[in-house]
């Protein structure tokens, strides 16, 4: 089963559905590009031996089929050891749903349900959840009896997976099956009570199941999030660094019912390097029912403190916000389909710009507070604490007038709206849990320089409270421009250039590939954004850059 062509032919004579494809090896890029031809585009192509995302490439016409063969066979020697190449049919609006298997060394073989892991970034998973909105019980069944039917056609036992994609009308095809114990597990563990890992080693010790298929119910709802050291600005690329702060949220039974669990193998102060898959941690949480499940993960995220490292925090707080991820609308071209350009941040409405607001002007006012009593009286006069605020961020300015109430404080907007907030907050502390007319929200706070950063939800805002005088002329201040990098190939992301494509003095034309570089196990392909001539190459195959290093300029 670890090799995706002998499994699929040993599936299919199982009577498992399979996707349509090429099961040959397949020995160069024109062979690819005449089955790819064949089989009718768009296809996958896949390492026999991969998994994890690696080795993977859709193509759509032949170029990308001839660039994808030779990319997914580097990425097959580097990762797994094993170039083997095939190519299947790629189904489009697809979801990857996969069943959960478990059997023992005496003939009984149970699925414990499915999960779904459609969000996905490179063919990689980013979040999973437990049981899939999409499957109904008689689909649910037909997919695990296969799964059931490909596990005892091999003999397998102990816990393991079978991967399928899933069409818009439920029909399902076989993937692969994984012989081990997957990154999403938890979420299968939390909706069955199942201990997956204990069930492992019984097995292994030779115990029958102590349960049978009727046994098994699925209880709630379970989300996972994976913390990836990835930068979601720029195009999910990795990211490499020391973990200067690492304090994932409070784990356990929560006071509304809900389950936290995180599961990581790293600590404050370690290091993440470029030589290694860039997953920190798995984020997960548990409802009642989806909704819960999600709303928790929410909270669960806001909680989750990670600085050193770029990562994508904010960007699973967004998709927990995302209307169309919460209608359980799903496709593994979520993200391609919700960010088409990319993931900028978040842009807050307008409930939110008076939270954040209100967070700012209350943190200021304890700034403002501690800073009377240090610089206390001079002369007759105490230092006196202005009412009235305007709260910038973005492009975004809100006039607030801050009141004190007992222990909390009232804020007034410009067009009368009124909050009462309180928070433990004190300065120095880098997050806290703010409660805005009894609503609580966890907030990651920084200071820089006069500015405060403000995390929650997927924001990111830099806020400036200042007096309303201050305020008027700032708006007079200069822009600073950010330097011109139009004609330099600047290096994405920390990594090894393993290819240059062209020369100095060369004519490159808009979408030709200039140079591959490789890290955290992936290629990365970049390619001329535009016509231009190749003026300076300072860097060689082999060179070690920093993120934003020089490639190449153009004339």
């Amino acid at each position: 089963m670890g090799d995706k062509i002998t499994s699929k032919k040993i599936a299919a004579e199982a009577g498992v559905n399979t996707v349509p494809g090429h099961m040959g090896l397949i020995e160069d890029a024109e062979e690819a590009v005449k089955i790819a031809s064949s089989i009718g585009y768009p296809v996958m192509i896949k390492a026999s031996a991969g998994g994890g995302g690696k080795g993977m490439r859709i193509a759509w016409n032949d170029q990308e089929a001839r660039e994808g063969f030779q990319s997914s066979k580097n990425e097959a020697k580097s990762s797994f050891g094993d170039d083997r190449i095939f190519i299947e049919k790629f189904v489009t609006q697809p979801r990857h749903i996969e069943i959960q298997v478990l059997g023992d060394k005496h003939g009984s073989t149970l699925y414990l349900g499915e999960r779904e892991c459609s969000i996905q970034r490179r063919n990689q998973k980013v979040v999973e959840e437990a049981p899939s909105p999409f499957l109904d019980e008689a689909t649910r069944h037909a997919m695990g009896e296969q799964a059931v039917a490909l596990a005892r056609a091999v003999g397998y036992y102990s816990a393991g997976t079978v991967e399928f994609i899933v069409d818009g009308d439920r029909n399902f095809y076989f993937l692969e099956m994984n012989t081990r114990l997957q990154v999403e597990h938890p979420v299968t563990e939390l909706i069955t009570g199942i201990d997956l890992v204990e069930q492992m080693i019984r097995v292994a010790a030779g115990e029958k199941l102590a349960f049978g298929q009727r046994d098994v119910t699925l209880n709630g709802w379970a989300i996972e999030s994976r913390l990836y050291a990835e930068d979601p600005y720029r195009n999910f690329l990795p990211s490499i660094g020391r973990l200067t702060r690492y304090r994932p949220p409070a784990e356990g039974e929560h006071a509304d019912g809900t389950i936290v669990r995180n599961d990581t193998g790293v600590c404050e102060g370690g290091e993440i390097s470029m030589y290694y898959d860039p997953m920190v941690a798995k984020l997960c949480t548990w409802g009642p029912d989806r909704t819960a499940a999600i709303d928790a993960m929410g909270r669960a995220l806001d909680d989750f403190e990670v600085e050193g490292i770029g990562h994508n925090l904010p960007f699973l707080s967004s998709v927990m916000q995302n209307e169309r991820f919460r209608a359980g609308n799903l496709t593994t071209a979520f993200i391609a389909e919700e960010f088409p350009d990319g993931f900028h941040g978040v842009e807050p409405a307008a409930a939110a710009a008076r939270k954040i607001a209100a967070v700012a002007a209350l943190i200021n006012d304890r700034l403002q507070r501690r800073a009377t009593k240090i610089s206390g009286t001079i002369g007759n006069h105490r230092r006196r604490i202005g009412a009235e605020w305007v709260v910038a961020f973005g492009g975004d300015t809100v006039d607030v007038t801050l009141a004190q109430e007992g222990d909390a404080s009232r804020i007034t907007f410009e067009d009368g709206e009124t909050v009462a907030i309180k928070s433990d907050w004190l300065p120095g502390q880098t997050h806290a849990t703010f409660f805005i007319d009894e609503v609580p929200m966890g907030v990651k706070v920084n200071k820089t320089g006069p500015a405060l950063r403000l995390r929650w939800q997927g924001l990111d805002v830099i806020a400036r409270v200042r007096e309303p005088r201050v305020a008027e002329l700032a708006k007079l201040m200069p822009v600073k421009l950010p330097q011109d990098t139009s004609k330099m190939l600047l290096c994405p992301m920390p990594g090894l250039i393993t290819a240059l494509a062209v020369s100095e003095g060369d004519t490159v034309e808009a979408g030709q590939a200039l140079a591959t570089v490789e890290a955290m196990k992936m290629e990365n392909i970049l390619r001329a954004e535009k016509k231009a001539v190749v003026k300076r190459v300072p860097v060689s195959v082999g060179a070690s850059l920093a993120v934003d290093e020089i490639i190449m300029e153009f004339e």
